[in-house]
C-alpha cells in the first residue's frame, strides 16, 4: 500500500513512517524540515522537502499522490506560546497547509484523510472527562487552527467525498520528543533540565493534571484510523488514555530539584474520554507514563 505522511521527519510523523516503512508500505513523506529533523529519517521512505503551505508546489503534492491509500496529516507549526507570539506564521502553515493538503489529496483520489488534531480546541473546561460533542473552546492561535482544521475535513468528506477522520491528541510524549526549545513538552523540557544538572521549571503550582499518551500508541491509532470501516466521515475521535497526572508528579518521577516559576494562560486539567475510539477504531492505549518514565531514564542513564 502507498502511504503520504506529512511532517514526517517530525516527533509523531517519523514514529508512523518507521512503523508503515516496518509494515513493507510504500511511504513518501513531505517535510520543509522547520522542525522535523535529518536524524528521524527512515532510509525505506522518500522524503520530499516542501512546504505544505507553498501553493507553488501543488502540482508536486499532486504527483506524489497519486495512487495513495491514505494522507496522514502530520505536519504544523506546534505549540501553543510560540502561536500566541507569531499567529500569522502559523496561521498560514497550520490553516493554508492543511487546505493544500486537503485539496491535494482530494484532486488525486486518494481514499482517506487522517488529520492530527488536537485536544487543545477543548479549552479550558470543569466538565472532564471531554467528550468529542462537548462544545469547542480554544484559547490561542495553535488550538484554533488546529480546530478549523478539524471543520475543513468534514467538509471535505461532504463536499468532495474525500474520507476524512480527526484525531484529537492529548499530550504527547515518547522517543524523538523534542528535548529543548519552542517545540518541546513539559516531559520533554524536564528531561533535558534534569541532563544538564538544572532544576526543572514548573509554570503555577504544579497541579495542573494531564492526560498524557505515548507516541506509538497514537501510532497505532494513525494505523487504525485509516482501516476502519465505522470512520470516514469526517469524525472526531479523543486519543488519550483515560487518565490524568499532576505535573507535580510527573516532575517527580524524572527527577527531584524542582522550581516553580509565574502561571501561564492554560487549562488547569485535561482528560480524554476514549469510548469512542475504543468502538470506532477498536482502540485503546497500552503503555503508562510511569512505565514509560523508568525505562527511558535508564536508557539514557538519568539516574
Amino acid at each position: 500500500m502507498k502511504y503520504v505522511v506529512t511532517g514526517g521527519a517530525g516527533f509523531i510523523g517519523s514514529n508512523l513512517v518507521d512503523e508503515l516503512i516496518k509494515q513493507k508500505h510504500e511511504v513518501h513523506v513531505i517535510d520543509n524540515f522547520s522542525s522535523g529533523r535529518k536524524e528521524n529519517c527512515n532510509p525505506g521512505a522518500i522524503y520530499h522537502n516542501w512546504d505544505i503551505s507553498d501553493n507553488n508546489q501543488y502540482k508536486n503534492f499532486i504527483k506524489i499522490m497519486q495512487y495513495t491509500d491514505t494522507v496522514f496529516h502530520c505536519a504544523a507549526l506546534a505549540r501553543v506560546q510560540p502561536s500566541i507570539n507569531d499567529p500569522i506564521k502559523y496561521e498560514i502553515n497550520n490553516t493554508i497547509g492543511t487546505m493544500n493538503m486537503l485539496k491535494s489529496a482530494s484532486d488525486s483520489n486518494v481514499r482517506r484523510f487522517v488529520y492530527s488534531a488536537s485536544s487543545s480546541a477543548y479549552g479550558p473546561t470543569e466538565n472532564l472527562p471531554s467528550y468529542e460533542h462537548d462544545p469547542s473552546n480554544p484559547i490561542s492561535p495553535y488550538a484554533s487552527q488546529k480546530y478549523y482544521g478539524e471543520i475543513c475535513c468534514k467538509m471535505f468528506f461532504e463536499v468532495y467525498s474525500l474520507e476524512t477522520i480527526s484525531l484529537r491528541y492529548f499530550n504527547i510524549y515518547g522517543e524523538r520528543q523534542n528535548l529543548g526549545g519552542a517545540y518541546a513538552t513539559v516531559i520533554g523540557v524536564f528531561i533535558k533540565q534534569c541532563l544538564d544538572d538544572l532544576p526543572m521549571t514548573i509554570n503555577g503550582d504544579g497541579n495542573q493534571r494531564r492526560d498524557f499518551t505515548y507516541v506509538g500508541d497514537v501510532v497505532r491509532a494513525n494505523i487504525l484510523a485509516a482501516k476502519s470501516k465505522k470512520v470516514g466521515k469526517g469524525e472526531v475521535i479523543n486519543i488519550g488514555t483515560g487518565n490524568n497526572i499532576s505535573i507535580n508528579k510527573v516532575a517527580k518521577l524524572i527527577g527531584n530539584n524542582i522550581t516553580y516559576r509565574q502561571p501561564l494562560n492554560e487549562p488547569l486539567a485535561n482528560l480524554a474520554d476514549t469510548t469512542k475510539a475504543k468502538k470506532l477504531l477498536d482502540w485503546e492505549p497500552l503503555v503508562q507514563l510511569e512505565d514509560w518514565i523508568v525505562n527511558y531514564k535508564t536508557k539514557i542513564g538519568l539516574n
